[in-house]
């Protein structure tokens, strides 16, 4: 019988705190972008809050869902589901009951739109793309990608109020980092997935097609990445820098295409890098209105 220490250890594994804190920091970001600068923390706690657990919800969701293919895979076989230590029933009660709360958070302390678009993300990232895409196409990705791009418009529209193309754009720069970052991520751990019978891109379409994807998306990323500056969301400081380390994104990602390797670890971990800075100066440069 695992002692309390374990089950909340494995309680918080399961919601994934790693991604969670990401989607928190993306989200406030748009809550600094809608402002010009941080809100009440009266707007900002429920905020954080109906965001980080229905992040949380959806994830231990996917665990549950995930729960058959993650035994097979040497990086996931030892989480509490497949392991045993979590009954899936448990989990499925506990994730179900982390994104209501979210969604009552929102809809008592926010706005209704804000937490339309969180039930929207819960929704996609949980159905379409882990129980019906995730084993079926590669094509998963543009579908995941989605969840991923929409906290910092939830943020911003726990502000505003409104879907504007200041919310667009953040969503648009989200929406397109994530497809290279992802296949660096899924080119490491390719046999992983071939082992779960999980086609993505890598498996399904070949290590070269994915190269090409992972060069075309950075290229892509390079202009709605400058869009800030031209719709005075940031000035001239965010302008150089987007440049600067889009052109340098834009370099590894043609190294790593004219290489023989089948992975780059350089080129996801520039992708953090990237996607952190950017961010860090849009907030930084933000002119105010």
């Amino acid at each position: 019988m695992p002692g309390y220490r374990t089950i909340v250890r494995d309680h918080v594994i399961l919601m994934k705190p790693g991604i969670v804190v990401l989607v928190l920091v993306t989200a406030l970001n748009g809550m600094y972008m809608a402002q010009r600068g941080f809100p009440t923390f009266l707007l900002i706690l429920p905020t954080m809050l109906g965001i980080g657990l229905s992040a949380a919800g959806s994830a231990v969701l996917n665990n549950f869902f995930d729960k058959d293919i993650d035994s097979l895979m040497p990086r996931t076989m030892v989480r509490a589901i497949p392991q045993g230590r979590i009954y899936p029933t448990s989990a499925l009660i506990f994730g179900l009951s982390l994104i209501t709360a979210a969604i009552a958070i929102f809809l008592l302390y926010v706005n209704t739109l804000s937490a339309v678009l969180t039930f929207i993300s819960a929704f996609i990232y949980v159905i379409p793309y882990t129980v019906l895409m995730k084993r079926r196409t590669h094509l998963v990705t543009h579908v995941g990608s989605i969840t991923g791009a929409l906290p910092p418009v939830i943020g911003y529209t726990a502000v505003k109020g409104h879907v504007d193309v200041e919310a667009f754009v953040l969503f648009a720069i989200m929406f397109i980092w994530q497809h290279p970052h992802f296949w660096a991520y899924a080119l490491k751990y390719k046999e992983d997935y071939s082992r779960a019978g999980i086609p993505i891109l890598p498996i399904s379409k070949g290590i070269m097609k994915t190269k090409t994807s992972t060069l075309i998306y950075t290229i892509i990323l390079l202009p709605f990445s400058v869009m800030p500056y031209f719709l005075a969301m940031a000035g001239i400081f965010y302008l150089i820098t987007s440049i600067v380390l889009g052109v340098i994104y834009i370099a590894f990602a043609v190294k790593f295409y004219l290489s023989e390797k089948e992975s780059d670890r350089a080129l996801f971990v520039y992708s953090l890098i990237y996607i952190t800075i950017i961010f860090i100066v849009l907030v930084m440069d933000m002119i105010k209105l």
